[in-house]
């Protein structure tokens, strides 16, 4: 996961020991006298510099990236001046791993406070231990190192939880990023140059802060639940609690006075929770039912950490260069396309989208290229449909695949020979000789229009020939693949670079008498992910969506199991 216009190369397995060093940055500061009024340079003789210099490689010893930091300027320590004094890349780099946690990131993974203090201790003392300055040197090198290893790859695999990230594993010498920041006094800009480059990671580290300022506000009190739904115009004993509430999430303007009590529950108010209930990905119904009453009563400390999960998943996303890109936020039933990444920052377009059942077709998470689209494509019923829903289905139906334009063939691709239904044929069905297909038209599963991006998982985009389904609030309906809302725009947008499809030629594709495959002149790079908060890209307001998959909860315990220095 590249997020630079520079290519390194990295050597993976390393595991930076933040402890260890910070440990001796502890105990030989201890030791070292203190009080004195003496100013006195760092020592500067030949045997002095080799102490330092030793002290640094026993330190280092066993660590590739720390040695590879180190051995090209013979071991001297990279954060101290010639006074032992903490240097000004050394301020920078402290106060970024201080502030870490703007990213959702801990700071305690690098030891930051410990490594203040260390400096705090150095800056005082006349004429600290060789074993000091290097166990301070190594200390804030190993906590940079991996601070940039996190702030740019996630501080777990996403492997490790089951997702198949299809990507080529990150190649990157943070041994070497860190060399040429110091040289250029570039830390905090090349830190923020490795984070995710797109607006949605920048807009959820800035909602970070508020959402983390309204969860410590203890006048946002949790709205008083209702047996009953409440509907506009009937009266409602948390209206405050709720008009405080909505005030504070800028679902309500600032001018809205606070209701009396037990007054009805209208105007402001009603349009105040239809504002949220889109916020929160329900029905923008404007009453205050079940699953509204659960949103408002979900703490902000758990929104706060939805936002901090969101980012870590961003930052597994794969490199991200200028071309073209899609999104699709599984659980947000949403696409994105921008035309280049960046310099624009706003998607070009974006619709709704319908994705894999919750309890048994997930849609999986991955990136791989969309390379052809087809024209009123065949469907090619997966073996799992057939066994679970359709040989079902004909055993008391017979008639089904007539009036679903579904046909039994023999041999693969779409010229494939048709074969009458008979019990020899079902038969073949049941072992698998023989495939079913529904033919191209109105009735095929797959709309009009299929987008194909190859993949292990078999799953791509297509139409539908249920649009109202796109209606609905929460649309996990589909067996894995993902159906989009507008496949006449995602086609022209597709195929942008070919200008002899225009949209009346891509329709009469779409309504002609047979298939037709058309291959991209430029692949695009296609990722599905999952996040279940989003700054929306098109007018910066928060949303947060329904764990529908468990994913959050997956990874929040993967989080808590592992080991600070991981």
């Amino acid at each position: 996961m590249l997020f630079t216009t520079e290519s390194f190369r990295v050597r993976r397995g390393w595991r930076l020991n933040i402890a260890a060093a910070s440990a001796v940055v502890c105990v030989c500061l201890a030791v070292v006298p203190g009080g004195s009024a003496r100013s006195s340079a760092f020592p500067t003789t030949e045997r002095q510099n080799a102490d330092v210099a030793d002290a640094i490689k026993t330190v280092v010893v066993g660590n590739p990236q720390l040695t590879a930091l180190y051995a090209g300027e013979a071991f001297a320590p990279l954060w101290v001046d010639t006074a032992s004094r903490p240097t000004r890349d050394a301020r920078d780099t402290l106060a970024l791993l201080a502030g870490a946690a703007r990213d959702g990131l801990d700071p305690d993974d690098y030891r930051a406070d410990a490594l203040e203090r260390s400096a705090a201790a150095l800056g005082a003392t006349p004429a600290p231990q060789a074993a000091a300055v290097a166990a301070f040197d190594t200390g804030l090198s190993a906590g940079l190192l991996l601070y940039l290893r996190q702030v740019h790859m996630g501080r777990v695999d996403p492997r490790v939880i089951g997702f198949r990230m299809t990507a080529p594993a990150d190649e990157h010498d943070f041994a070497a990023l860190v060399r040429s920041a110091l040289a250029a006094h570039r830390i905090t800009e090349t830190a923020a140059g490795l984070a995710p480059p797109l607006a949605l990671y920048r807009g959820l580290r800035g909602m970070l802060a508020r959402y983390r300022s309204l969860a410590a506000d203890p006048t946002l009190e949790a709205v008083p639940p209702s047996a009953a739904s409440v509907h506009p115009g009937e009266r409602y004993a948390g209206l405050r609690a709720l008009h405080r509430l909505l005030l504070a999430l800028d679902d309500v303007p600032a001018d809205v006075p606070a209701p009396a009590e037990l007054s009805a529950y209208d105007g402001a108010l009603v349009e105040g929770v239809k504002r949220f209930q889109i916020r929160h990905g329900l029905q923008a119904d404007g009453v205050i039912g079940k699953g509204t009453q659960a949103a408002l009563r979900v703490p902000l400390s758990l929104r706060v950490r939805q936002i901090e999960l969101a980012l870590e998943r961003l930052r597994w996303l794969p490199h991200i260069g200028d071309e073209r890109l899609l999104l699709v936020n599984i659980p947000m039933f949403q696409l994105w396309g921008w035309d280049s990444i960046p310099p624009i920052e706003a998607p070009t377009f974006g619709m709704g989208v319908i994705v894999g059942r919750a309890l048994n077709t997930q849609t999986p998470v991955f990136a791989e290229e969309m390379r052809y689209l087809i024209f009123r494509p065949y469907w090619n019923v997966p073996s799992s449909i057939l066994r679970k829903e359709i040989l079902p289905t004909l055993a008391r139906d017979p008639d089904y695949l007539r009036r679903q334009d579904m046909e039994i063939v023999s041999g693969p691709g779409d010229d494939a020979r048709a074969v009458a239904m008979s019990e020899e044929s079902m038969a073949g069905l049941r072992r698998g000789t023989l495939r079913l297909r529904q033919r191209p038209g109105p009735k095929n599963s797959l709309g009009l229009v299929k987008f194909v991006f190859p993949n292990d998982h078999d799953v791509y985009m297509h139409g539908t020939p249920a649009p109202q389904l796109f209606g609905r609030a929460r649309r996990d309906f589909s067996h894995g693949c993902v159906r989009v809302e507008d496949p006449v725009a995602l086609a022209q947008w597709a195929l942008q670079d070919q200008p002899q499809w225009t949209r009346d030629r891509i329709l009469d594709a779409m309504h002609a008498t047979g298939s037709q495959r058309v291959s991209l002149t430029r692949p695009i790079q296609v990722i599905l992910f999952y996040v279940t908060a989003v700054v929306m890209p098109e007018d910066g307001t928060i949303r947060f969506a329904e764990d529908i998959y468990g994913h959050d909860a997956k990874l929040d315990r993967a989080l808590a199991k592992r080991q600070p220095s991981q």
